[in-house]
Formats: C-alpha cells, structure tokens, sequence
C-alpha cells in the first residue's frame, strides 16, 4: 500500500511539475501595439546600426498590402528582401515612398536613406533604426486606434470594418510604380467544410480579401491553384505559416479569432 502510494505521489509532483513547466514557457500575448511589427537586420549589424523596426500599422492604415508586397517588391517573408541603403537611394524598397519628395495627407514623406549625412540626420536615423522601444510610437498607435472598429485580438482594430466605413482608405495605386489594369471580376463568397466534425463552416471571401490583396498576393505564389479546392492544405499547415498562415499569423487577425473565419452553422 505504501508503494502505491509512494508512486502515486511521485507521479502526482511529475505531473505538477511539467504543468508548471509549460505555464512558464508560455509566450506573451503580443501587445496591440507591437503585433505585426517585423525586425528588419539584414545588415544593420554590420553596419552599427540597431535593427529596423517596421510597423505594419502605420502602413497598412495608408497603403493596401498589394501595393507593398507586389508593385513595390517586399518578399512576405521577414528578411527574404535584404533590403540595403544603397537600394532605398536609388528609390527601391522604402526609398519608393521614403525620399522626402512623396506627399501623402498633405505632408512629405521624410527620406529614408540619403548620400549626403550630417550629424543632424542621426534623429531621422533613429525613426526607422531603433535602439529600445519608443513610447510616443506606442502613444501614436493607441490614439490612432480609440477610433477605430475594436476586434479581440492581432492590434485590436477590425480592419475590414474601418477600411469598409470610410474610416481608412489605403491606396492601391502610386505613380511611376505601379500600372493601370483592369478590374478582374471577383469570385463570389464560398463555404469550406471543416476536417473536424462540429465546427461551423468557413465562409470564404475573395471580395474582402482582394480590397487589400488583390489577386496578386494570394496567387500564385501563397495559394498555386485558382479553382475551388484545387489546392489540398490543413490547420498544422497554416499554424506552421502556410497558405492562409502567410498573413494570419503575423499581420491579419490571429488564429486564435476562430469566428471570423468559421462563421456558417453546421447542416444537422
């Protein structure tokens, strides 16, 4: 009896321990402030300079993401551009909108990168290329957000909502970078079954996603195929950073937002 008992015990701290255990490791919820923000350190290092900071917020409030990642060139990837200096001065990359002659709500966008240095540029250095956390950053965002639709979780603002109400209007169109086309025709909303029996339906939109996107971004480099369940993925996929994971993991609502994707009730 005791035996059992002694096991018992021993089995009963193993357990209590490994939960403690998993508690500790368990990441922090990003703050609405920080969530999507990408570390950019390709070759700051190298060059004494503290990693850029880059703010999906600020951006995607002004600017749609197709404008970002296809006219302009930005890999999807953190890091996959290698973005450099010298390519920002000759108007690539963030030097597209960052050379202190584009205006954008009546001001200039400042210059990210310029040949010709003072002591005086190192504050505007210092705007991309931050050493510790800045808190009137953190100031601006939550005063550009107590405006806005509130969503649970990702920064806290229902993009969708704000851009559909008027109350941002990102440009999808810059001259001298991008080409006039076309309207394609959009899709119209289609439901996917669920592998996991009991879950709603997801309802699946190209009209809310080609505000944004476009066709370009999701096809064909994210999803290959174009025609309804051509292309075959699963949740451990997207959760690893595939297909709808590109985006929904980093930059767009979370994962953890079930609803907003399995929205139609089951068929009993």
């Amino acid at each position: 009896m005791r035996k059992i008992l002694f096991v018992v015990t021993c089995l009963l701290i193993v357990c209590f321990g490994a939960f403690q255990s998993e508690g500790a490791g368990k990441k922090r919820r990003t703050m609405p402030h920080e969530y999507g923000n990408v570390l950019i350190n390709n070759f700051s290092a190298n060059a004494k300079l503290p990693p850029v900071v880059f703010e999906h917020w600020s951006h995607r409030a002004k600017f749609t993401c197709r404008l970002c990642h296809v006219d302009i060139g930005f890999a999807m990837k953190v890091g996959g551009t290698e973005i450099k200096a010298a390519e920002n001065m000759k108007g690539y990359f963030c030097g597209t909108c960052h050379n202190g002659r584009l205006e954008y709500g009546g001001r200039k966008v400042f210059e990210s990168c310029s040949r010709q240095f003072t002591n005086d540029d190192a504050k505007r250095c210092e705007r991309c290329h931050a050493s510790q956390k800045n808190p009137n950053r953190e100031a601006e965002f939550y005063k550009f957000a107590e405006n806005l639709p509130k969503e649970r979780f990702g920064n806290g603002i229902n993009w969708e909502s704000a851009e559909e109400k008027g109350l941002i209007k990102p440009v999808d169109f810059l001259a001298g970078v991008s080409i006039k086309r076309s309207t394609m025709a959009i899709q119209k909303d289609f439901s996917l079954n669920p592998k996991v029996e009991g879950l709603p339906n997801i309802i699946f939109s190209h009209k809310k996603h080609t505000v944004w996107n476009g066709c370009e971004v999701c096809h064909p480099d994210i999803f290959i195929g174009v025609k309804r369940g051509l292309t075959k993925y699963s949740m451990p996929e997207i959760f690893e950073g595939k297909y709808c994971g590109v985006c929904h993991t980093s930059v767009a609502f979370p994962l953890m937002d079930c609803q907003r994707c399995h929205i139609k009730p089951v068929q009993l």
